[in-house]
């Protein structure tokens, strides 16, 4: 049957039109740019077309064919817009009518960039007034993967009085529109979101070759559950740094949209916002609760074995263990604080969570003292990075937050899975493997298996435990001389050479002194029942291996110069067995790439603990016939 599409749609709506949603036909569809997948549509009116660009967030609808060349469509919400003297529809929802259909009439490029009645005007810089409105919206919300939101329509920003009258006004005066954040593209011209600041960053200050600055950044929730990211530099941070607020609502406008940074930026949105000078943010304080205070989108623990490293991801379950803090000295030489505390959920995994800088004193000395008392809170966890070192474990950074007890279906499902019966389960920790009857998780690998999986080769080392038994020890170099000083709470521990005085001298201090430390560095051969690789041992080491310090070895062998006891002890040490922590790694030696397999505790193998290991091997291999 024939169709009748909205007769003068397309200049309407180059007039500034944006409630009429009038029915076009897509004559033409186009994928630009290279980075990022956008859809260019010349839609028609039957009598003339114009050229459409489609938000992000409507891409699918031409991936799955729901929208082509020749389809009627209806333009639920839309602006037009000016980019590069030429008028853009930017088309922000819309709903198909007919699939395919043949084209209508025989529409016309509209030539010029401006609207008609503009021609009308004694001043270019006129334009016609924007109406706004603040009824429809009937399309849903693109679906997305997280916990969804009903889709909230925001009323329509009711202007000053000075803007109520009617006629033409002075551009970019006119209050701009509030749209979704999920609507927000670089082809729009005024627009404005109505948000909650879900996150705040701190203040941080830099030094590049354009000399001294200053940003910080916040997050931003709206009532249809769309997330994005606020930037601000230098004189802006002054005007908004003590203006926002988490969990404060805000009306924002004027600030320019670019590709979002995804190094830093977890928001799953493409476009990050920039304020400016000209930026507007103002606070909403009779906000009535439609927008949300946080948003999650929780995986179970049992998934996140298959995530990527360093992927960003919100995740909740019980805490059942929380480690003392302890200090950690970072690479650049700062201290800071580290604890550790295990999560579990119905999946049947546990995972290993690791709280850096304040996070320890702050909520895990809360969660601590609660674990303490025999109280096992939900702790939800929102951008926890995920890290593959030693099995799948989750890490705090600058914009994670911690949610200890939250409201929630979630929370309040663990809390009864917990009581129910859960809080007995056993729980396997993807952290690390297990080793059962073991005092600790550990990947166990016979020898063999060091060389046959190709461990050490990747660009970082594989730490794996091997029960094996020394059959040889190097007695040449066995120790070396070693720099005492400490440089801030660690030990220089470089090698120091004896100068004609007598003294010691350290090349990298740049000090002598009258007494070295003297280090092991003991190469040693073990072996186990699928073969035999040379280790080294370093101080702590080898001192487990020989059981007793470099510094009295060095003695008997080079000043006592005793051959006798020195051989003793080396060969009271051999044919003893031990569970052997091991780093690999492959490095550089000359022209050749070798790998270099370093002890880094040694235990005496504790035998009870090995028969329950080596039972569950079995058990593991061995199927359990049922009996009929």
């Amino acid at each position: 049957m024939p169709v009748n599409l909205t007769r003068n749609a397309i200049s309407m709506i180059n007039s500034g039109d944006v409630n009429s949603r009038p029915l076009v036909q897509v004559v033409d569809i186009k994928l630009i740019g290279n980075s990022q997948e956008r859809y260019r549509f010349l839609l028609s009116d039957s009598e003339s077309t114009q050229h459409a660009m489609l938000a992000t967030q409507l891409n699918e609808q031409v991936r799955s064919g729901r929208v082509k060349k020749g389809s009627i469509i209806q333009l639920i919400d839309y602006i037009c817009s000016t980019v590069q003297n030429r008028r853009i529809i930017v088309v922000l929802n819309m709903e198909t009518i007919i699939p395919e259909y043949e084209i209508i009439g025989n529409p016309k490029v509209i030539t010029g960039s401006e609207p008609e009645t503009n021609k009308s005007m004694p001043n270019n810089n006129l334009e016609p007034s924007v109406r706004s409105t603040n009824n429809r919206h009937s399309a849903q919300a693109p679906a997305n993967n997280t916990q969804s939101f009903r889709p909230t329509i925001q009323p329509a920003y009711q202007p000053p009085p000075n803007y109520k009258i009617q006629g033409p006004i002075m551009k970019n005066e006119a209050p701009a529109r509030i749209i979704p954040i999920a609507a927000l593209n670089p082809y729009q011209g005024r627009w404005a979101i109505k948000a909650r600041v879900t996150a705040k960053g701190d203040l941080r200050r830099y030094n590049n070759a354009r000399g001294d600055g200053k940003v910080f950044s916040f997050d931003l929730l709206d009532s249809d559950g769309g997330e994005i990211r606020v930037t601000c530099f230098n004189a802006v941070v002054d005007r908004f740094y003590n203006v926002i607020e988490v969990g404060k609502v805000y009306l924002i406008s004027k600030g320019s949209l670019k590709p979002a940074k995804k190094n830093f930026n977890h928001l799953k949105n493409e476009w990050e916002i920039f304020l400016e000078s000209n930026s507007t943010v103002e606070l909403c304080p009779d906000e009535d609760g439609s927008i949300p205070k946080q948003q999650f989108s929780f995986r179970p623990i049992s998934e996140i074995e298959s995530a990527e490293n360093d992927s960003i991801i919100d995740v909740i379950g019980i805490v059942i263990t929380v480690d003392p803090s302890v200090p950690i000295l970072r690479k650049n030489g700062m201290e800071t604080q580290r604890r550790i505390l295990n999560l579990k959920d119905a999946s049947g995994k546990s995972v290993e969570v690791t709280l850096w800088g304040d996070f320890c004193n702050k909520e895990g000395q809360k969660l601590q003292e609660m674990v303490d008392s025999g109280v096992f809170p939900v702790l939800a966890v929102k951008a926890g990075k995920v890290n593959d070192f030693n099995g799948k474990s989750i890490g705090t950074i600058s914009s994670t937050q911690l949610f200890i007890d939250p409201d929630g279906p979630e929370a309040q499902g663990l809390r009864n899975w917990f009581e129910s019966g859960g809080r007995n389960t056993a729980s396997v920790s993807i952290s690390k493997e297990i080793m059962p009857g073991g005092s600790k998780n550990e990947v166990r690998k016979t020898l063999a298996q060091i060389k046959d999986e190709g461990l050490g080769r990747s660009d970082k080392p594989d730490w794996v435990t091997a029960k094996a038994t020394v059959v040889f020890i190097k007695t040449d170099n066995f120790c070396y001389t070693a720099c005492p000083l400490m440089i801030g709470d660690r030990q220089c521990n470089k090698k120091v050479t004896q100068s004609s005085n007598k003294r010691w001298l350290c090349d990298r201090c740049n000090q002598e002194f009258e007494e070295c430390d003297y280090r092991y560095l003991l190469q040693v051969q073990i072996q186990d029942h699928t073969g035999l690789t040379w280790v080294t041992a370093f101080q702590e080491s080898g001192e487990d291996i020989l059981g007793c310090s470099a510094k009295e070895m060095y003695l008997l062998k080079y000043e006592l110069q005793d051959d006798t006891r020195f051989g003793e002890i080396i060969r009271s040490r051999l044919f003893h067995q031990y569970l052997f922590r091991l780093k690999i790694k492959e490095e550089l030696y000359g022209d050749e790439q070798r790998v270099k397999i370093t002890i880094v505790k040694v235990d005496n193998v504790n035998y009870t603990a090995e028969s329950r290991y080596l039972l569950d091997m079995v058990t593991k291999k061995i199927p359990i016939k049922k009996q009929f």
